[in-house]
């Protein structure tokens, strides 16, 4: 059983609260970590967003996200690496313990140039990053994503990206969602030891309802997000554990009685 203590809110699975209020849910509900969102940080702006986690008295375990690499233009390309850079300003500004990259689809650029401009982008940001003491977190997401969302699909290549950095600036974060199914994945968990900065927890519902808007609640689908716990763990990584459930349904409900059941499952299945 995971201790409620690792449990951080991924702030999308309560999408309807502001930075505010979900600081604010996480201190009334006993949560001690959160992960945030850039979109929801900039509504609010950065500075009352680093006050209310500060007020809450709630840790930032992540700031989802950076990425989104691959462009048409060598202008949009830079845009996007100038994006990155207020990300990391964001995570600075937070403390937050990585920022999480979703490196970008490559629709109507093609996959091997998409994955040199996801190396490209990667190091234009580490030594900014790096100046400003924020960790790249290079998160896989499952391969049904990588025309859209990212073309880095799996831990092993996530690791390959990452090897060429120091340990402390360039590691993985590794979600259930998206880790789940591969036969290797215990020995690929065991070679990110060092390298795992963020651990992510939700369940894949069956039949999965949408490709994005489809995950669970912990328990209510197939993975065994216990053993893929002790895994991490196994390799060294004790930090918080982030719950990240895109879901309307879950979206739409009461965000306090989400919480509420977040909790309870998180304690029972993870």
């Amino acid at each position: 059983m995971a201790e409620k203590s690792r449990l951080s809110l991924n702030q999308i699975t309560t999408a309807n609260w502001s930075v505010a209020e979900a600081a604010d849910g996480c201190a009334r509900h006993g949560v001690l970590s959160i992960a945030l969102w850039r979109h929801k940080i900039q509504e609010a702006g950065l500075a009352r967003s680093v006050r209310a986690v500060k007020d809450a008295g709630v840790h930032v375990s992540s700031v989802c996200r950076g990425g989104m690499f691959p462009a048409t233009t060598p202008a949009e390309r830079a845009r996007n690496i100038d994006d990155n850079f207020r990300a990391a300003d964001e995570a600075a500004a937070l403390n937050a313990d990585s920022l999480v990259m979703v490196v970008g689809g490559c629709a109507n650029i093609g996959l091997d140039e998409a994955r040199k401009m996801v190396a490209d982008g990667v190091a234009a940001l580490v030594p900014y990053a790096r100046d400003r003491g924020v960790r790249i977190g290079l998160e896989p997401l499952h391969p049904m994503y990588a025309a859209e969302r990212s073309v880095l699909v799996t831990i092993g290549q996530a690791l390959e990206l990452a090897k060429d950095y120091d340990a402390r600036e360039v590691g993985v974060v590794l979600d259930t969602f998206h880790i789940w199914w591969d036969p290797q994945v215990e020995k690929l968990i065991e070679q990110a030891a060092g390298r795992i900065y963020g651990f992510h927890v939700s369940d894949w519902l069956v039949p999965l309802p949408d490709v994005l808007m489809g995950r669970g609640l912990m328990g209510d689908g197939a993975i065994d997000n216990r053993k893929l716990r002790l895994l991490v763990e196994k390799a060294g990584y004790d930090g918080p554990i982030e719950v990240e459930i895109f879901n309307r349904a879950i979206w739409d409900a009461d965000p306090d009685t989400v919480l509420t059941q977040v909790i309870e499952r998180f304690e029972k299945f993870v």
